[in-house]
């Protein structure tokens, strides 16, 4: 099995070679039966990229510890789910999981365009697919083997076993997510280099593409809100997110293709912005490039990466690579890309678009400097320093906000020019909720100038969001006679791709709830416990009673039970754990949570002395249950804006604003 997968992993590169090669012909002969064969090229890439996932499935629910990839990930006792999933736990795995998903999305738009291979632009879409498959299989094929065999024919009786901290579904789920974001955005850059090759540069590929573009951004959400569940859940440290290296590299290319799909709509709405989507679509891609480079280079030292292994180089030149095509395309682009459409004012929803990319690049650029500062300092001074946690947040805090502020506005603001009639009767709700919500934080204690502004502005763009659905939810009620219960979700969903992005703005505004308060106002406490001994963290009391001890597959399990008390009154047990793996030297700590919808209580056990004392680290974080409801939210919006429209008689229609 394991040579089968070595040579479907030769077939596929092949392939997509020759899909190349073919392509080529087809355009400079313009000659069908080359576009043809490059079209058939890339589905038997996909076809034998499948098998060789398939063969690597296969070899990991078998226990082929002859094959080095399995023995370094995996062990006979490791879970079967935890088996099939180590897929994607390593550096090989996971470059053949990326080749995977992007032969699977090529195959979807061989599909989806299987009517206009005679259409200029499809063939430069499918050699751009076709050439980044390349690349990750020439990487497979010669660099990075994952069927490689251990040298000297000797079998090993076991496996290493998987990182025990990898040993948790939200860091099952969070890899893969994330890979099908950044795959997903091959297929827009695809479109636009071929749009840009050919001249035709209007919102045709826009309105191709996207799909594709919300669909990335949504998988790329998940993965980076996953991976901050993770850390919040299995590292114990009490947080879930600490602008570690490689969160960066995801967030990076996040912050750029949200300032792409805002300004995708300001294009297919007024046909201005050209220039700057093209900017975007290649940046964002570069991105996606170089946040898989960071985790594989080893550049940078991180909890998540996999350490040095030799394919920085290859990602590196790649990436200027695909950066000075983008360059050359919009360079020589550049008079199709202008349009004689301009902002005809500053104070209309347009600019808060613009500004809002800004805004958006600006945390982008602050975080890839922060990201790269250590290898910065270290080519200027020779010594590698690095930013921590407060510098990101010094400098990111005030553009978060700008940024929030800008949501509560574009809604309030009208498209081309903005009158002042229309500017008093829109703020005048949003601003009287500002100001009547920030006084009652205020009264209840919230104090802290970034905590009240950030609470102020959530409420600003709530109130926003929320006249937004009730002036449609009275016009449809209006027109069709419904009640607002009824008026209300049917507007939604017939409307689903304006109110999708209100409803991913709620979410985030919820995100930003939940984010101010457990950084704000968090409070913590450690102490170590005999028997009987109490410890307090904020309104709680815990009471150490037992330590207990079960044996579960590959790992021991020390269990301490802790009564909970609030304010004298008892509310329950939390059960922190620390677990002992076979095949890991380091023990983990296992989180123990109380959630509500007001606060955390987050217990962990960092040591354990002998069976009668343990040290317990408890945490109360206020209203981080918010950022999980929000961070949920927000991706449902994204979904519900792609939901595809389905025609039906009778049906009322959107009606474009003026």
């Amino acid at each position: 099995m394991s040579q089968f997968g070595s040579y479907t992993i030769y077939l596929a590169l092949a392939f997509s070679l020759a899909s190349i090669v073919a392509l080529l012909l087809g355009v400079s002969k313009n000659d069908f039966r080359y576009l043809l064969s490059g079209r058939r090229s890339l589905a038997f890439t996909a076809l034998f990229t499948t098998l060789a996932a398939a063969a690597m499935t296969y070899l990991f629910a078998a226990d082929r510890f002859d094959i080095e990839y399995v023995y370094s990930y995996s062990d006979r006792a490791l879970p079967l789910f935890y088996k099939l999933t180590a897929f994607w736990a390593g550096q090989r795995g996971s470059l053949l999981f990326w080749a995977w998903v992007l032969s699977l999305f090529a195959l979807v738009v061989v599909y989806n365009t299987r009517q206009d291979l005679e259409n200029r632009t499809t063939p430069y879409i499918y050699l751009v697919l076709g050439g980044t498959l390349s690349f990750f299989l020439y990487l497979l094929a010669t660099i990075s083997d994952p069927f490689a065999v251990i040298p000297g024919g000797v079998v090993p009786p076991d496996g290493k076993g998987l990182n025990p901290l990898l040993q948790n579904p939200g860091m099952i789920f969070h890899p893969p997510t994330l890979f099908l974001g950044y795959v997903g955005f091959t297929v827009p850059f695809a479109y636009a280099v071929a749009a840009m090759v050919t001249g035709k540069v209007d919102e045709t590929w826009l309105r191709k593409t996207r799909i594709w573009n919300v669909l990335s951004w949504v998988f790329l959400s998940i993965g980076i809100i996953l991976g901050g569940q993770w850390a919040y859940v299995e590292l114990g440290w009490g947080g879930y997110w600490a602008w570690d290296p490689v969160e960066n590299a995801s967030f990076i290319p996040w912050l750029v293709a949200t300032a792409f799909i805002h300004t995708a709509i300001i294009q297919e709405r007024r046909n201005i912005m050209r220039v700057w989507n093209m900017v975007l679509i290649v940046l964002t891609f570069v991105l996606c490039i170089f946040g898989t480079y960071l985790v594989r280079s080893g550049i940078l030292q991180s909890v998540h990466d996999f350490g040095a292994t030799g394919l920085g180089g290859f990602f590196l030149f790649f990436m200027f690579f695909v950066m000075l095509v983008g360059i050359v395309l919009i360079s020589a682009s550049y008079r199709d890309l202008r349009t004689d459409h301009s902002l005809e004012s500053f104070l209309s929803r347009e600019s808060t678009f613009l500004f809002n990319n800004v805004v958006l690049l600006a945390l982008a650029f602050s975080t890839l400097f922060g990201t790269m500062f250590p290898l910065i300092s270290e080519a200027v001074t020779g010594n590698k320093l690095t930013v921590s946690q407060p510098f990101f947040n010094r400098v990111n805090t005030p553009l978060f906000l700008s940024l929030i502020l800008i949501t509560g506005l574009c809604p309030l603001i009208g498209w081309r020019k903005a009158s002042t009639d229309n500017l008093k009767k829109n703020f005048l709700m949003p601003l009287a909720a500002m100001g009547s919500g920030t006084a009652v934080l205020f009264v209840l204690g919230v104090r802290g100038v970034y905590p009240l502004l950030a609470f102020a502005l959530s409420i600003f763009v709530a109130a926003t969001i929320g006249r937004e659905f009730w002036s449609g939810t009275r016009a449809r009620a209006r027109l069709t006679g419904e009640g607002a219960l009824v008026a209300f979700p049917r507007l939604l969903w017939n409307m689903r791709r304006r109110y999708g992005g209100f409803v991913a703005h709620l979410g985030m505004v919820l995100m930003v709830i939940g984010i101010t308060g457990s950084n704000a106002y968090k409070v913590e406490n450690q102490a170590t416990l005999q028997k009987g001994q109490s410890m307090s963290v904020g309104e709680y009391t815990l009471r150490y009673d037992r330590l207990g001890k079960y044996s579960d597959r590959n790992r021991e399990v020390y269990v301490a039970t802790l009564a909970v008390f609030r304010e004298g009154q008892p509310v329950g047990v939390i059960r922190p754990e620390k677990r002992f793996y076979s095949k890991a030297d380091q023990p983990t700590t296992e989180v123990s949570l109380r959630s509500t919808l007001l606060e955390d209580l987050y217990v962990t056990m960092p040591t354990i002395g002998d069976r009668t004392v343990v040290t317990v680290r408890a945490a109360v974080n206020p209203l981080v249950i918010w950022v999980w409801i929000g961070a949920f939210i927000m991706v449902g919006g994204g979904v519900m804006a792609v939901i595809p429209r389905w025609k039906r008689k009778g049906e009322i229609r959107e009606i474009p604003e003026s």
